[in-house]
Parts: C-alpha cells; sequence; structure tokens
C-alpha cells in the first residue's frame, strides 16, 4: 500500500489515503489526476529511514503541493514568515529591531 494526497484544483491537499495505485486509476476515488503519492517517513527534506525523500514533506489536510519544487507545503502561519527552500517549511521572519 502507498499513501497518497487528493488535491483540489487549487493543489491543496483535502485527504491522505493509503491505497495502490490501481485503485487510485480506477477511478473510484475521483480522477486519478488529483491523487499524488506522498512518503510518510519524509519531512523536511529528509527521508528518516535512509530513503530518497519524496517530495519533501509527508501531506496533511491542508497542506499545498508545489509541482515546480515538487513539495508539499504546510500551511503558512499568521505570522511573517518566508519559505525555507531547504526544509521546505515556515521559518519566522524576524523584524530587523529586534535583532
Amino acid at each position: 500500500m502507498t499513501y497518497f494526497a487528493q488535491v483540489d484544483i487549487n493543489n491543496k491537499v483535502q485527504r491522505v489515503l493509503v491505497i495502490t495505485q490501481d485503485f487510485i486509476n480506477s477511478g473510484i476515488f475521483g480522477d486519478p489526476s488529483y491523487f499524488i503519492e506522498t512518503s510518510i517517513d519524509t519531512s523536511k527534506g529528509v527521508n528518516r529511514k535512509g530513503n530518497a525523500p519524496l517530495r519533501k514533506n509527508y501531506a496533511g489536510i491542508g497542506y499545498s503541493y508545489d509541482a515546480d519544487r515538487d513539495a508539499f507545503i504546510p500551511p503558512k502561519p499568521n505570522k511573517p514568515v518566508i519559505l525555507n527552500e531547504t526544509l521546505y517549511m515556515w521559518d519566522l521572519v524576524i523584524p530587523d529591531i529586534i535583532k
């Protein structure tokens, strides 16, 4: 079995299923093009089992899939943040007046 994230037309993850590729291809759950494989062992661009990381992060509901980066990116918090292009997580921006 494999983990697949179902994304909507805006590439937002709606749900994650443990399912076979053949079942996805059958169309029972909808258009197969809206399902993207994800790995439960991948986080911050690293696979904890030492395998090649798959799509930078394990997908979660509300995550976005960025096809250009081939990455699942967590929801952006309501704080000043910038995307860390190494970890594919949000880093807090510290204002210059605090530095």
